[in-house]
């Protein structure tokens, strides 16, 4: 099966930046205060139904796999871009990165107490949302959590240059209430919604969205 454009187009881009984007981010959790006080809910959640794997899904260069980690979970990368990979085991060597695709998980049914997106959803088309969303769902065990992060907007936006490099993609921001709907239909439960504004002139608000795979029967 022929792999779509825009996969294509994320993964030689973000292996065009893939050094720079992380000397980029290193810090950028320090500064994030309301993102870290959801990533501490995240995994007290997580904790509290017993731990379990935590794939951090669309982990760029690692930096908040290794943040979880430090949170007591036992968390891993996932990562379209071979680049990335490379660069977080390098900055990581005690933890787990693979090369993987969010459209196909090479994972276990109901194998993870946890799924993390942080802002990875952002180069996924809309029409392809509810793949990755009952991707999610797969994967995780009854009484998992999900935690996205996005920026929040109803729109596309075509990214030709970053990080001091050409490189080509879109990006897409995502009405949080479509989101949760999207969430919903694929077996997930809302939790918990924290939406902070921009504190850049013009940039989105952004969204983190928390849910839970419903207990078996429950």
């Amino acid at each position: 099966m022929t792999e779509p454009t825009y996969l294509r187009e994320i993964r030689a881009s973000y292996d065009t930046v893939a050094v720079d984007y992380a000397d980029f981010v290193r810090t950028a959790l320090r500064s994030d205060h309301l993102g870290r006080a959801m990533l501490a809910a995240f995994a007290d959640l997580v904790r509290a139904e017993g731990g379990g794997p935590v794939a951090d899904i669309g982990c760029g260069p690692g930096h908040v796999t290794a943040y979880l980690h430090g949170l007591g979970l036992d968390a891993f990368g996932i990562e379209l871009s071979p680049g990335m990979v490379e660069v977080a085991r390098r900055d990581h060597p005690g933890l787990r990165y693979e090369v993987g695709s969010m459209t196909a998980l090479d994972l276990p049914d109901g194998e993870l107490g946890g799924v993390l997106a942080w802002y990875s959803i952002l180069h996924t088309p809309p029409e392809v949302l509810p793949t990755v969303l009952a991707e999610f769902h797969r994967v995780l065990a009854p009484g998992g959590h999900l935690l996205l992060g996005f920026h929040v907007g109803d729109e596309r936006r075509r990214k030709e240059e970053g990080y001091g490099h050409r490189i080509a993609m879109d990006l897409y921001l995502l009405p949080p209430e479509r989101i949760a709907e999207l969430a919903a239909r694929a077996g997930l439960v809302a939790q918990a919604r924290l939406i902070s504004e921009s504190d850049r002139p013009g940039g989105a608000p952004q969204a983190r969205l928390l849910f839970r795979k419903a207990q078996a029967g429950g």
